[in-house]
């Protein structure tokens, strides 16, 4: 008998010494969340799950449970016949369930009879999920960030994606979260993750970052969309160095013309999001905004959502929230294009220790 029991605490810390990372729970559990890496194997799908909840309330806990063994016994069987006949003995998987550790238990001691070293996470997910929370901000205060500012339509996501290509690590709020941040910044076709996925997809990327290193990250406010940024990082993101990136107003503009291209294909989308500014910028503006809009008149619409709305609110928030906004070096590229977001980046790159202050504008003006 090899099968092993760990603690929740220390898978955070070992989950890289496993083969695999197995999923014992349903498949709408899994996609709400799961470790990091874990592959779906359902001891019960999530049909047979309400069938065997419904024996279990209506009947009795032993007809029910005569019922789930079947079904147990039949999923495990599949789930060898496609992914374990091939596996070398030296395999070791870790597996989990939500708490109990009956579906994974079931899975965990079949793969242990046939003679793999199986471990089993003790308190299944729930103890995972427990830990990382506990974890998060601890890990978020023993990196060094570089918070990327700069106006709504200034390039901070382009010059996220051209660090991250020029081998900076870059925490990207919003691609995690599937949206663009503010009332505009859903993605059409992108569903967000649930926050415990968000979450732990955070605490996944900060776990694999170098601790030496810088790690750039955007602005944000305490939400992006539906989900929340979690606390400890929004802390130490607001205690952070910072940069501020300057386009002038009509590269701006050409930028989100671009980069929100869906909203000028589909006018009555962008209409419909504009409907949600009412209650912060009047019936009447927004009904004149929709009416240009509709007209191809897209740019001036953005124009204005820039200078009337979101740069003032913007201002206020980095004022308020960032320590250190009022001394952030600015940064400004040639132009909205991502060939000028890439060479500005691959200056930051190559810049050794305490670049910033070289970058800086010396004209700048503290906000």
């Amino acid at each position: 008998m090899s099968l092993e029991r760990i603690s929740a605490e220390d898978v955070l810390r070992k989950l890289g010494d496993f083969s695999d990372v197995i999923d014992a729970r349903s498949e709408g559990e899994y996609f709400e969340d799961h470790l990091p890496g874990a592959v779906s194997w359902p001891s019960l799908h999530d049909d047979e799950r309400r069938l065997v909840g419904t024996q279990y309330k209506q009947i009795s806990a032993f007809e029910a449970k005569k019922l789930g063994a079947a079904l147990v016994a039949k999923n495990i069987a599949t789930h060898i016949q496609r992914d374990v006949l091939a596996k070398p003995r030296e395999w070791q998987p870790l597996v989990y369930c939500w708490r109990g550790g009956k579906r994974s238990g079931s899975l965990a001691l079949i793969l242990d009879q046939i003679g793999f070293k199986v471990t089993l996470v003790d308190g299944g997910y729930k103890a995972f999920r427990a830990a990382m929370v506990l974890d998060l901000p601890q890990l978020a205060a023993t990196h060094t960030f570089r918070v990327i500012c700069g106006t709504t339509g200034s390039g901070k996501t382009r010059l996220l994606q051209a660090l991250a290509a020029g081998g900076a690590q870059v925490l990207d709020l919003e691609a995690l979260a599937c949206h663009r941040s503010s009332v505009l910044g859903v993605i059409p076709g992108s569903a967000q993750p649930s926050q415990k996925a968000y979450d732990r997809m955070i605490w996944a990327a900060l776990k694999g970052f170098d601790t030496t290193r810088p790690v750039y990250i955007e602005s944000e406010s305490k939400k992006v969309g539906n989900v929340a940024i979690p606390e400890g990082l929004i802390t130490a993101m607001r205690r952070a160095p910072c940069l501020q990136l300057e386009l002038s107003e009509d590269e701006r503009v050409a930028l989100l013309l671009e980069d929100y291209d869906f909203f000028v294909r589909d006018i009555e989308f962008f209409c419909d999001r504009l409907g949600a500014l009412t209650q912060a910028r009047g019936k009447q503006t927004v009904l004149d905004w929709q009416t240009r809009a509709r007209s191809g008149d897209v740019a001036s619409v953005v124009r204005e959502l820039l200078v009337n709305h979101y740069d003032p609110v913007y201002l206020q928030s980095m004022q308020r929230n960032f320590e250190h906004y009022p001394q952030a070096s600015v940064l400004r590229p040639k132009d909205h294009s991502l060939a000028a977001m890439e060479a500005l980046a691959q200056e930051m790159v190559t810049l050794p220790d305490g670049w910033m202050g070289r970058l800086a504008d010396p004209h700048k003006q503290t906000p």
